[in-house]
């Protein structure tokens, strides 16, 4: 497992379940070096709007990082997205969703998990649901813990009313300057690069996931949530304009994990939806990977 720099990812499903005969797409990047013990492989799910690219943006880059201290990422194009095979929304695609990275993660973890302890997944926005989704499944592959972050219990009424009333269409591409709106904090939480920086991983988003992360998933994120049975960390940027957010909500968000052993939630003070995005961009990815790191450790 090594390599100098960020590749592209590439994997059809070939193995018995819902996700065979899929094609997935993404960014991987390994160590260089060999792997230390208690070293885990993170898989990253990016949100609604955004590719796998969200997760490798330079000088904003989760992949570089944890290359700096040996951790091997490999960032998913979650289905629909860039060259990953499209499915079916059905009753939810946050569960859809959920279904098919289950069976494609653990072909990730037969062919890519030699030398390390298990996966942690890390999951922002929509990517944060989907991760929570598929932590309460509880797979049959070693998770060890997730991270999830841009993603809370209530979003302002306003947000479902203006995704019901786009056009019933497959995809919905929203212009870039819409976007930098809800994605960013007031301008002096992010530098001078963003939000310009960021837009090489815009990406069209299903109109079905915009519609369940404001409808379906939040009557479900309680019962969902309830069932992850691993680790969680949590982080919710302060001016995030795509939810409501404050302590009490936050806090309301991580009772919602009651049978995870540890649960440690908080507000990312000075940063809006995108944390990654951010001034405290290094600070909060750092702590992410710090994070899967902790998860390795386990008592004899």
């Amino acid at each position: 497992m090594s390599s100098s720099s960020t590749e592209e990812f590439g994997h059809t499903v070939t193995g018995s379940g819902p996700a065979r005969g899929l094609t997935f797409s993404g960014r991987q990047r390994f160590t260089e070096t060999p792997l230390r013990p208690d070293t885990p492989l993170v898989i990253a799910l990016h949100g609604g709007t955004y590719t796998s690219t969200y997760f490798d943006v330079p000088g904003y880059s989760l992949l570089d990082r944890a290359a700096a201290v040996g951790v091997p990422v490999i960032a998913i194009d979650r289905p629909g997205y860039r060259g990953s095979s499209a499915i079916e929304p059905g009753e939810s695609i946050i569960l859809a969703n959920a279904d098919v990275l289950d069976h494609l993660v653990g072909e990730l973890w037969d062919r890519y998990g030699n030398g390390t302890c298990g996966v942690v997944l890390i999951g922002h926005s929509i990517g944060g649901a989907v991760v929570t989704a598929l932590a309460a499944r509880r797979p049959s592959w070693p998770l060890l813990g997730i991270a999830v972050s841009g993603c809370l219990l209530q979003v302002p009424g306003e947000s479902r009313a203006a995704w019901d009333a786009l056009p019933d269409i497959p995809l919905v591409e929203l212009p870039s300057p819409m976007k930098d709106v809800v994605m960013f904090g007031p301008d002096w939480t992010y530098p001078e690069l963003m939000p310009a920086a960021s837009h090489i991983a815009d990406a069209p988003v299903p109109r079905a996931e915009l519609l369940d992360i404001t409808g379906g998933w939040i009557e479900r994120v309680s019962s969902v949530a309830g069932q992850v049975n691993v680790p969680v960390h949590a982080r919710q940027g302060e001016f995030d304009k795509l939810w409501i957010t404050d302590e009490q909500q936050v806090a309301g968000f991580a009772a919602a994990f009651g049978a995870a052993p540890t649960v440690n939630a908080r507000l990312v003070p000075s940063s809006g939806h995108c944390i990654d995005f951010h001034r405290s961009s290094a600070s909060f990815q750092l702590e992410q990977l710090a994070f899967a790191l902790a998860c390795c450790i386990k008592a004899e």
